[in-house]
Order: C-alpha cells, then sequence, then structure tokens
C-alpha cells in the first residue's frame, strides 16, 4: 500500500518513459513503474529523467480520456544504485554523450560504482573504448551537474518549495541556492521566484529568524508597496507606509522607520516630497515617472511647424474632403503638428477620431513617419477601423524583448528607437506608468506625441494615473473637446453618458434607440441577462451572442457577478458535448468553443498571425476563443482577433470564463452591443466613472438589467479613482 504523508499519497518508483515535458513551466507527464506496475504521473516534474527514482507525494486522479493518474505535489529524486538501475539510467541517454552501447561499457566496467566515476574520477573513463579525455571531462561535468541538482532540488523541497520554484532557483544560484535561503528567506520574495511574503515569512519562522530582523522588515516594506501597485498607487505617504507596514508583520514602528531610512540610503526604495508630503516608491516605479516627467518636459519645450503653414494646410484638406472642424479640432490638428506633445481628451461623440483624421492626412501630406497605437488589441483594432489605417498595440509597437517574471524588456528604447516621426496613442486612458515610460523611451527625441482619450473613463489597470496626471499637471497642451455632433446626439448611449459625466441620472424610461432599461431583482438577473444574449437579442437584432454581444458587470461577486454570471452563459451558450474536448487547470475547466479572457501580460506564450507572422505576448484583457483543447500533449490553443496563441496548461492558468467581464477589464474595448448587470452591486463600486466606462463600452446597443436605485447611486457618487502618484508634482516641479 502506499505510504501517507500528510493526508496525501506517497509512490517510490523508478522512471520509466518522459511521455511530456515543458522546460518553460516545469509540467511533465512521466510513466513509473510503481511495485511493478505503470503509473502516469503529472505534475512539476520536468527535471527528471529516465532510470531516476522517484519519491512522490500527491493524489490519485481519474481523467476523462487518459484514465488513472497520479498528480504530483512535490517529489524527490534518487538517482539509481545498483548496476542494472544505472545501465537503464544512462541507456536512457540522461547524460548526453552516452547512449545504449557507451552506457553497457561503463557499468561493465565499473557496476554499482558507475555514477561515482563519472562524476569524480573522469580519469578512468579513458579506459573505455569510444570516450575521447574530453569527452570524458564533458561528461563527468554533466553527471556533477546532476548530482548537484538532485541534491539542491531535495534541499528546497524539504523548504517547502515546489519543483518549479527549485529550478529556477537553481538555474538563477546554482548549488548555493539552498543554503542562501537559509541564510535569508526573505530573497524568495524577489527574483526569481517572488514568493508570497507571508510563506516566506512562514518559512523563516521555521529557521528562527527574529521577527524584528532588518531583511524581515526591509521584505515586508517591499512587500507592502508591491501589493499597492495591485491598487494603481505607484507610492504610498511615507507615514502610511510605515503604520501600515508594522501593524502587518507586528514590529514597533520605530524599528519600520529606522529600517526604511536604510533601505532608502542604500536606493532599494525611492522618496520624493509631493504636494508637502513625502512618498516612498519601489526605485523602478520612481524611475519610471522620473523620465516621463523629463521626457515630456523636453517634448513640450519642442516646436515644429509654423501656425499660419498650419491652417493653410486644415484649409486645403476641409476643402477636399468636405469637412468642416471645428474650433477646438482644429486648434488640436494644429497643436499636434506644431507642439512636441498634445494632449486630446473627450467624450464619445465629440469628434476625437475625425481630429486625429486630420492630423493623419496632414502628416500624410508632410511625408511623415506615423505610427498608431492603443494599450489593448481590441482598442488598436478599433483605431484601425475607424482611421483606415493600421493601428498595434504598444507592445507590439515596441516589439517585446525578454526580461525577468516582474519586468519585460522591449526590443526599440532609447539604443534603438522607432523611426517614427509623429506617434499617436489612442485610449491613453488605460496606459500605466512603466508602459508610458517604455513608450517614451522607444521613440526619437524629435519625435512628435499625440495622446487622445477620455479621463473620466477608469485609470490603468496597472499602477498609475497617467493621462489625469498629465491633465492636472497643465504641462502639455491640452484641448478638450466638449461639443457633440449632431448625429452622435442620435445616439442615446453617447447623450446618456455626457449626462453621467455631469452628474445627471441617465433617462431610463425610453427604449426606442440603442439604449434601453430592463428593471429586475436580483435574483431574476442571471435568468434575464443569459435569454437576452442566448435569444431575444439575436433574434430581433440578428446579433451572434459570442461575436457581438458581451456582458460587464462592476464585481465577480454575487448574482450579478462574473463568476455567477459565467457559469449562467456557458451552460447556455456552451454546453458539454461529446464533440468538445476539455482540459481542467488550476480548479478551473476549459471546453473547446469557450469564450475566455487573458488575466495577466505574459510575455512568453507564443502565438502564430493569419498571414504566417510569429511573435510572442498575450496582454491582460485579451479576449480570445479556445480552439482545441490537446490533451495529449497538455496545450490548449486559443484565438485571438487575427492570431492564434498556444498555451501550456501551466500558462492557462492565467485564463479565465469571459462571457461576462468586469467592467475594469472592459476598458479599452468596444462591442456592437452590451448587456450592464447591476442587480446587487457592492456599494463600494458604485461611482460615477465606472458607470460611464460601462455605457461607453456599447457601440449601437446598451441594455442596463438589475436597480434603478443602483444606478442613482452610481451617478450621484463622483468618487474618483484616487491613486498615489508622484508624476503630477514631478511634471510641475520640471515646469
Amino acid at each position: 500500500m502506499p505510504e501517507s504523508q500528510d493526508e496525501k499519497t506517497v509512490i517510490r518508483g523508478i522512471v520509466e518513459d518522459v511521455i511530456y515535458r515543458s522546460p518553460d513551466s516545469g509540467y511533465a507527464v512521466i510513466e513509473v513503474d510503481y511495485e511493478g506496475e505503470p503509473v502516469t504521473m503529472v505534475g512539476e516534474l520536468a527535471s527528471v529523467s529516465e532510470g531516476e527514482e522517484v519519491l512522490a507525494y500527491g493524489r490519485f486522479v481519474s481523467h476523462p480520456t487518459y484514465g488513472s493518474q497520479f498528480r504530483c505535489d512535490g517529489f524527490q529524486i534518487a538517482l539509481p544504485t545498483s548496476s542494472a538501475a544505472i545501465l537503464r539510467f544512462l541507456s536512457g541517454r540522461a547524460i548526453q554523450g552516452i547512449g545504449q552501447t557507451i552506457a553497457r561499457r561503463l557499468v561493465e566496467a565499473f557496476g554499482d560504482d558507475t555514477l561515482e566515476v563519472l562524476a569524480r574520477e573522469p580519469e578512468k573513463l579513458e579506459r573505455i573504448k569510444g570516450l575521447s579525455r574530453k569527452k570524458a571531462e564533458e561528461i563527468s561535468s554533466e553527471v556533477s551537474r546532476i548530482f548537484g541538482l538532485t541534491e539542491t532540488i531535495r534541499t528546497l523541497s524539504s523548504m517547502g518549495l515546489n519543483t518549479g520554484e527549485s529550478l529556477q532557483l537553481y538555474k538563477a544560484f546554482g548549488y548555493d541556492a539552498a543554503a542562501m535561503i537559509t541564510d535569508n528567506p526573505y530573497m524568495l520574495c524577489g527574483y526569481p521566484v517572488y514568493k508570497d511574503f507571508n510563506e516566506t515569512d512562514d518559512l523563516a519562522e521555521q529557521f528562527s529568524v527574529p521577527e524584528t530582523d532588518f531583511r524581515r522588515i526591509r521584505a515586508a516594506l517591499l512587500n507592502t508597496l508591491k501589493h499597492n501597485l495591485g491598487n494603481g498607487h505607484t507610492c504610498l505617504p511615507t507615514e502610511k507606509l510605515i503604520d501600515v507596514t508594522a501593524n502587518y508583520i507586528s514590529v514597533n514602528r520605530d524599528d519600520v522607520e529606522i529600517e526604511l531610512y536604510h533601505s532608502a540610503e542604500e536606493g532599494v526604495l525611492c522618496q520624493y516630497s509631493s504636494g508637502g508630503e513625502e512618498m516612498t516608491f519601489l526605485r523602478d516605479y520612481y524611475d519610471a515617472e522620473q523620465y516621463i516627467s523629463q521626457r515630456l518636459k523636453s517634448l513640450s519645450s519642442s516646436t515644429f511647424i509654423e501656425r499660419k503653414d498650419i491652417e493653410k494646410s486644415i484649409d486645403r484638406f476641409q476643402e477636399r474632403s468636405g469637412i468642416e472642424y471645428e474650433p477646438l479640432q482644429r486648434e488640436a490638428i494644429i497643436q499636434a503638428m506644431s507642439s512636441g506633445i498634445v494632449v486630446i481628451t473627450g467624450g464619445p461623440g465629440t469628434g476625437k477620431t475625425t481630429t486625429v483624421k486630420g492630423i493623419l492626412a496632414l502628416c500624410e501630406e508632410r511625408g511623415d513617419r506615423v505610427a498608431l497605437c492603443a494599450p489593448t488589441g481590441r482598442a488598436a483594432k478599433r483605431m484601425t477601423e475607424l482611421t483606415g489605417k493600421e493601428a498595434r498595440t504598444i507592445h507590439r509597437l515596441l516589439e517585446v524583448g525578454y526580461g525577468s517574471r516582474e519586468s519585460i524588456r522591449f526590443i526599440h528604447n532609447e539604443e534603438n528607437p522607432l523611426k517614427y516621426d509623429v506617434v499617436i496613442v489612442d485610449e491613453m486612458s488605460m496606459v500605466d506608468s512603466m508602459l508610458f515610460c517604455s513608450l517614451l523611451k522607444g521613440i526619437k527625441p524629435w519625435c512628435r506625441l499625440v495622446l487622445v482619450g477620455d479621463d473620466h473613463q477608469l485609470p490603468s489597470v496597472g499602477a498609475g494615473n497617467v493621462l489625469r496626471d498629465i491633465i492636472d499637471s497643465r504641462s502639455c497642451e491640452t484641448i478638450e473637446l466638449e461639443k457633440i455632433f449632431r448625429q452622435a446626439a442620435q445616439s442615446l448611449i453617447i447623450v446618456n453618458a455626457h449626462a453621467i459625466v455631469e452628474g445627471k441620472e441617465p433617462d431610463l424610461g425610453k427604449r426606442d434607440r440603442d439604449f434601453f432599461f430592463l428593471s429586475a431583482e436580483k435574483e431574476a438577473v442571471p435568468e434575464l441577462v443569459t435569454d437576452l444574449i442566448a435569444r431575444r437579442l439575436p433574434k430581433s437584432y440578428g446579433y451572434d451572442p459570442m461575436e457581438d454581444i458581451q456582458v460587464i458587470t462592476p464585481s465577480r461577486l454575487g448574482l450579478s457577478g462574473t463568476g455567477t454570471l459565467n457559469e449562467s452563459l456557458r451552460d447556455r451558450l456552451n454546453p458539454p458535448s461529446e464533440e468538445k474536448r476539455e482540459a481542467k487547470v488550476g480548479g478551473a475547466s476549459f471546453r473547446e468553443g469557450d469564450k475566455v479572457m487573458q488575466t495577466r501580460n505574459n510575455y512568453d506564450i507564443e502565438w502564430v498571425r493569419d498571414d504566417g507572422e510569429k511573435g510572442v505576448g498575450v496582454f491582460n484583457g485579451d479576449i480570445g476563443k479556445v480552439m482545441e483543447v490537446d490533451r495529449k500533449n497538455s496545450m490548449i490553443k486559443v484565438r485571438f482577433d487575427d492570431h492564434t496563441a498556444e498555451y501550456s496548461y501551466e500558462q492557462a492558468r492565467q485564463l479565465e470564463q469571459a462571457y461576462a467581464i468586469t467592467v475594469h477589464k472592459s476598458q479599452g474595448s468596444e462591442f456592437p452591443a452590451v448587456i450592464l448587470a447591476v442587480g446587487d452591486t457592492p456599494r463600494k463600486l458604485c461611482y460615477r466613472n465606472l458607470l460611464y466606462t460601462a455605457v461607453t463600452r456599447a457601440r449601437n446597443l446598451l441594455i442596463i438589467t438589475g436597480s434603478e436605485d443602483l444606478i442613482a447611486l452610481m451617478v450621484n457618487n463622483d468618487r474618483k479613482m484616487f491613486r498615489y502618484t508622484g508624476l503630477s508634482e514631478m511634471l510641475m516641479s520640471n515646469m
């Protein structure tokens, strides 16, 4: 019977075959000889080789296609010790340069001591036919590496680290990894594994690290700042940071203040006085906002074409096109042609796109090389459709290189800038501090920059409030378009969006154009939303439920949350079938035909465009469709607009169902039809610019379902998404 360890099954066996392995994620499928019977084992097992003895703990599960499997949660490797096991190990090409013939000669010569001789006495290998001195040294080095890797993984596993983390640490620090962690467990919070602080704190307790150890306090300070990046803050008030950290790890406030001082002295953290209050940053975010402020100052002081020449060009374009620009649009075009940077902002229907078309026309007349870009794939696609010119994501424009797990490196930077004379960025409200810094580094010093966005929308998912900070600082020329053009004024979506911005409740009584409100008790919302998307809208408007209609909601929780709605919609729109393969990944299920969304930036996922172009990188908020579940190779193929990406099962943990998505995740996207569910929205999510962002996601049709009282509450709550940043103050100090 298998041994029991912490209520899990423990099995011991010899690796017979490595069926599949992913060197990136550490995931592998192997076959193990367990008590004379073959057992399929799956998990983070990429470091194992044929012939090795594995002691693994986990549990037996039943796979719908492959039957019984042992799902491994952790393991230890014991190198073979008997002649027969060593022969099997070496014959499986575990060591480069040793095939079956050489393996047999080695075992015949050295027997049970073969691996010891390979690792420690390579000079003895010269008497083996077919092995030169150089080859013998190479083999010895490789065996020594395996001995060290095995021992390192065994030691790290005993500390509670999984195989993937152990491999990363071994690659980064070699044989010293375990000793380094024993000395300072808090190094695990950083490169290369970025482990959760609380888990690391538990490990440190095992090593009797004192609560007031400076490394613990420093790790807690960094953890507090990193956690708040997720709330959009690029920095925190120093006093607040000290108080929060001291309370979090239950230490004296003075100890935290002292370590904060030392961390700042060493440059681990940075401090800046903003509005009379001292702020503390992680170094990367301080450097990014400083760089942004310096580059914008340089751009804003640059001048290009004479105003009178631009006026003449606009007049000629108006005659050719039949377009008559209103004064603010005209001024925006002039500033875009004459200044190093201009911000063009305004709500829906105010002519931002028409203005951008005018800028493009004048740039084309001058022979300027222009790049159009946006922060998301959907926003870039929409920009292409509206302007007739190719637009790309900022990531694709800059071209992703390779960086660490927490950072990204772009091919285009200060040493290798883009060749464009003008870069126009749409949906600027979605651009966070780090991405904008990368964009500025990727353009030439004399490149003109046109930033287009709607500052009433929610700020970026990533940390920072770049568009709002630039506008508030008054450091750059900003043109706010206000006039709603006649054609746009026919849309209740646009009329009601502007009413919301002005603090007026939308007209929920009209049902005659593109804006409808359907009152429903919170318990009825899931069924109503499902019926609308699956039956009523396709029947009345011809909309495709998967391609044309998007359900959005403020919250993940509750009857109107994405959790409940995704379950209901998936059952109706993509029910299980014998023809549709499924995969269970990290507690989630993915079925062929599912509508899914990427939940974080991943710069390693490979994709192929329809025209054959290959690339890497799938980004937070990208929506796609599961095209294929390849259970044999543990891969999932997802189509995003015009390209298809391949996910390993490990990478697929970053996907979630997208039949219904949050308003935050819908930023930068526009859908033909939107259903907004607000049946039981938590009060903390009832605020004006969230409702405004939701309403402006709909192009042709918006249906709001739920509570009229909640809509009123949202309109009347003008709480902005406040964020701690230093950019506005830095911009003003650099003026």
